[in-house]
């Protein structure tokens, strides 16, 4: 396994609500570079940083991993899990009045 791979992915949604997976420190890099520079704030900095040092060996990927999962959480980048989804259909079809 590559030194700049996550252990899990984090799964985020991007353009128009589509999941994608976060496999590495490269991968996370690339989405904060394209993250819009008028949204760019402290967390944003935070993570951009961390995957670059993760790249270049000086920390751990999954201490990149940690702030960027905070930045997404921040920004309300995290995908749902899907078994909350499939919860959610479920409990949906036995009982009409949920949504």
């Amino acid at each position: 396994m590559k030194p700049d791979m996550f252990k899990e992915p984090v799964s985020i949604v991007v353009g128009l609500g589509f999941p994608a997976e976060v496999r590495s420190a490269m991968d996370a890099y690339r989405h904060l570079i394209e993250w819009p520079a008028a949204l760019r704030d402290h967390a944003h900095s935070v993570a951009l940083k961390a995957c670059g040092a993760a790249l270049r060996g000086e920390i751990e990927a999954e201490t990149a991993r940690g702030l960027f999962a905070a930045f997404a959480e921040k920004h309300d980048l995290l995908a749902p899990e899907t078994n909350a989804i499939v919860a959610s259909r479920l409990r949906r079809d036995r009982d009409p009045h949920v949504r």
